[in-house]
């Protein structure tokens, strides 16, 4: 087997597992999870109508690029969305089967191990793909860390020059996971500086970027900001998905976009891996990236819900509005272990600990007492974990 496997750290909802082993929750209450971070609005009829009206084309094999029509629908998407001067459908635009497949593939296609010690930076705390695709790239991670005495913005400043010198990848999050920060233009010119300077790779994971709070301020992505900077899309490419936005997490539909020369060899790599998206799941994503009114009501539903339930949950925890996405990240009174593991017990409430989200960095883990807590449920489950959490806190 591949030695490096053996480098990987067990993910956090197996960790979560093992924390709850032996736990016997309150019997009298209905369980609640915001613990992962997976959409439960229902699927748009129109989007499993456009899927299931696809089915005949299941005897054909797809292209690995993707078929005209979603690379379009995907284009216009971007361009009417970012307010870009253009995008090449053609050169510029990749279909995937979901941004997590897509964000582990593409270091493994573009880390170089045979310069020496290949670095790839990532924010902190984070989404355990970046990690696992580094390692398994042959690349060693550095964690940045994002802290509420910074409003979660990473701090670039305090990596070592010696670090961006090896550095051939930097993975961003925004809006982030877990603590909904959005970068502003200063944070993506600093970002675009460094890559100049030190000539890596800037991978944007922007797969929360449709869930927000205000519609008159979408929060910003890579590609605008590229433009809105006057440069264009080199050394940078950008995630994006359906599953949060259209609520179609298991149709394992996204896409890549940016860098052409980047993206050309993304392809090659993904034509030995196998990466191509079923012809039905193609037709079904065209309808969804030309559709905005189930996004914008997805969107009312999720600020409902933060609207019910952050002010109730200030009773007991110091908890903010992030500025996207659709998590909590709320800091615990007691050990966040501790926190997760009373709450499920006696409340019957899954929450995920911030310290399996993050790693130890500069001699701190910034997940460290703290929790993410997913508003993934309907309105009035989520409104009642608040209560319960509540109720728990109270009582520490």
């Amino acid at each position: 087997m591949n030695p490096r496997l053996q480098s990987l750290q067990p993910y956090p909802f197996e960790r979560l597992r093992e924390l709850f082993a032996g736990v016997t929750p309150n019997p009298a209450l209905a369980h609640i999870s915001l613990g992962i971070g997976e959409p439960r609005h229902p699927t748009p009829d129109f989007i499993k109508r456009a899927l299931t009206g696809s089915l005949g084309k299941l005897a054909s094999y797809p292209p690995t690029a993707g078929g005209e029509a979603l690379r379009q629908a995907v284009a216009d998407w971007l361009v009417h969305r970012y307010a870009l001067k253009g995008i090449d459908w053609k050169t510029e635009v990749l279909p995937v089967n979901g941004s997590r497949e897509a964000l582990f593939a593409f270091a493994q296609a573009v880390i170089d191990p045979s310069r020496g010690d290949a670095i790839v930076v990532c924010p902190n705390p984070f989404y355990q793909i970046y990690e696992g695709a580094a390692l398994l790239a042959g690349a060693r991670p550095h964690f940045v860390n994002a802290v509420a005495q910074r409003a979660f913005a990473a701090d670039y400043g305090s990596v070592p020059e010696a670090v961006w010198r090896r550095t051939q990848l930097l993975y961003v999050c925004s809006p982030g996971n877990p603590t909904g920060k959005v970068l502003v233009l200063a944070d993506w010119k600093e970002i675009f500086a460094l890559a100049d300077r030190h000539e890596f790779m800037v991978a944007s994971d922007e797969c929360y970027s449709e869930v927000y709070f205000d519609e008159a301020s979408p929060p910003l992505g890579a590609l605008e900001a590229a433009t809105r900077l006057g440069r264009g899309f080199e050394r940078l490419v950008v995630f994006s998905s359906l599953s949060k936005r259209s609520n179609v997490p298991g149709m394992r539909s996204g896409f890549v976009a940016g860098d052409a020369a980047i993206l050309k060899s993304f392809l090659l790599y993904r034509t030995y891996h196998g990466g191509a998206m079923s012809p039905a799941v193609q037709d079904a994503s065209v309808a969804a990236w030309r559709d905005e009114a189930h996004v914008r009501e997805n969107r009312r539903k999720y600020a409902e819900k933060f609207a019910a339930v952050t002010p109730v949950l200030r009773a007991a925890l110091d908890v903010q509005l992030p500025d996207a996405a659709f998590y909590l990240w709320a800091p615990t009174p007691i050990a966040d272990t501790e926190f997760a593991r009373r709450l499920y017990a006696e409340q019957h409430v899954t929450v995920l600990p911030g310290s399996f989200l993050a790693r130890e960095s500069g001699g701190v883990n910034p997940g460290v007492g703290w929790v993410r807590m997913a508003l993934v449920a309907e309105a009035d489950e989520c409104l009642e974990a608040a209560r319960r959490i509540v109720e728990f806190a109270g009582k520490l």
